[in-house]
């Protein structure tokens, strides 16, 4: 048996430029880190050779991966061509929430896959195949950072070029700062879900011909930029307003990013304590990440959005993994 793990993301400025419809023309950056929150999948060999076996939230068997039912179990087993094998998926929080869940998915089952077939495959090579099976080959409309953020783990600035290659740079700060970082984020779940897709064929669409919304990605991208400096000379505090300035503008790049109760959960937040924050993924629900300096804030914050499940918000180091080989 082996078992792989990926951790989710928390973006927190750039999303949206790892469109190709954007950096394949613009170029595109976005800073984020993995959280302790993953995706585990663990393979064994079937007692059957002729059969595959999937336990996810449902249960299939086929002999042959064209009847898969599952997308990316799909096209990763007709990848692969792997077969008399069992292959069981659990994660620490459900799908849709936008933490990236998909794409730590798709990068854990690649890992699995290579492993078991005692084949070499680097960090980056994960990534990169994660994202041609994802936008390529199933033609979901998203963008690169999810994969590498999967793949990679840590604080990380992505750097996105127009010839397709990812610039991966760690965000070096002092340990004070990374804990600072870690006590003053907080995270609440709206108890809503979504499908990020609808919201971002609207987005991608607008990215090819909207120039205010372009322009307003663009910014986007400076502003990423900005914050990397700010965090690299500890500057943690500079978190904060960045959160604010970047839900502002992306919010305005799609309808159904936002909604009344995200919006009225949001103020709440701001009138006590809260500096800044946003929706974490595509939009329309998931969880509600806010920068808190202040321990007293922090009280308060909780207080405040006390009906809704608060998620401890715990820095990730590892990016993807087998966590056991027997």
């Amino acid at each position: 048996m082996i078992i792989s793990r990926a951790p989710f993301r928390v973006s927190f400025c750039g999303g949206g430029s790892d469109i190709p419809s954007f950096y394949e023309k613009y170029g595109g950056c976005v800073l984020s880190t993995s959280i302790r929150k993953y995706v585990y999948l663990a393979i064994n060999k079937a007692f059957n050779a002729n059969t595959i076996t999937l336990k996810y939230s449902q249960t299939e068997v086929v002999t042959d991966p064209c009847d898969i039912q599952h997308r990316v179990f799909k096209q990763v087993f007709s990848d692969f061509g792997t077969k008399g094998v069992e292959v069981t998926s659990m994660a620490d929080i459900p799908a849709g929430t936008g933490l990236g869940s998909s794409s730590s998915f798709t990068v854990a089952l690649l890992k699995l896959l290579y492993t078991y077939n005692e084949k070499a495959a680097s960090t980056y090579k994960i990534a990169k195949e994660a994202c041609e099976v994802e936008i390529n080959k199933l033609g979901n409309p998203i963008g690169k950072q999810d994969q590498f953020a999967a793949a990679y783990g840590g604080l990380r600035f992505y750097e996105f070029f127009p010839d397709g290659f990812v610039k991966v740079e760690p965000v070096i700060m002092k340990h004070e700062s990374y804990k600072k970082m870690q006590n003053n984020l907080l995270m609440f779940y709206t108890g809503l879900t979504h499908n990020a897709n609808t919201i971002l064929k609207e987005e991608t669409k607008s990215l090819k011909s909207n120039r205010d919304k372009i322009e307003a990605t663009k910014k986007l991208c400076d502003m990423t930029r900005e914050l990397k400096y700010s965090l690299e000379q500890n500057n943690v505090d500079a978190l904060g307003e960045t959160l604010k300035r970047s839900w502002e503008i992306k919010r305005s790049l799609a309808t159904g990013i936002s909604n009344p109760l995200i919006d009225n959960l949001y103020q709440k937040a701001l009138e006590n304590g809260a500096v800044g924050g946003k929706l974490l993924g595509a939009g329309g629900g998931g969880f509600l990440l806010f920068y808190v300096p202040t321990e007293e804030g922090r009280r308060n914050v909780r207080k405040a959005l006390s009906s809704y499940q608060e998620m401890p918000f715990e820095l990730d180091q590892s990016g993807v993994s087998i966590i056991f080989m027997d």
